[in-house]
């Protein structure tokens, strides 16, 4: 069957992002920040869906990490909240709140890979999805 492209979902509970996979993608899951290194040093993908409150190491370490790793791949943090320490989106391209809900996610992470492969498509896709992008350095410490 083919698919839409190949995720990293590093979560919790990485049942609760099924909604991808319904929606065309591959899911390579991992419930821990190590797990997920390690997965994404043996797979090959498209993107990343990394949970930000993941225990003993947070998102915001594992996102550092990817991105030294692998600067090219976009990055997704999804979150209970926007309000989040600083520094904590430096290595995401986008956040979603838990409470925007899946159908969100899965507009973002369709984004997120066109934008990548079809910079035509950008333009027009950022017209129907409204992102959330990190939060500028002179916001910070400010409600959105």
């Amino acid at each position: 069957m083919a698919h839409d492209g190949t995720l990293l979902c590093i979560h919790r509970d990485p049942a609760q992002l099924r909604l991808l996979q319904e929606n065309g993608y591959e899911l390579v899951t991992a419930s821990n920040g190590s797990e997920g290194l390690r997965l994404l040093m043996t797979r090959p993908v498209d993107a990343i869906v990394i949970e930000y409150d993941l225990g003993l190491l947070d998102g915001a370490v594992v996102a550092t990490e990817i991105k030294k790793a692998k600067p090219q791949i976009p990055i997704v943090m999804l979150a209970d909240h926007m309000e989040l320490p600083d520094g904590a989106l430096k290595s995401v391209d986008t956040l979603v709140t838990k409470a925007a809900g899946s159908h969100f996610l899965c507009s973002t992470v369709h984004f997120l890979l066109n934008a990548k492969t079809n910079p035509r498509e950008q333009a027009k896709l950022r017209a129907q999805v409204p992102i959330r992008h990190r939060r500028p350095e002179h916001a910070a410490g400010h409600r959105w």
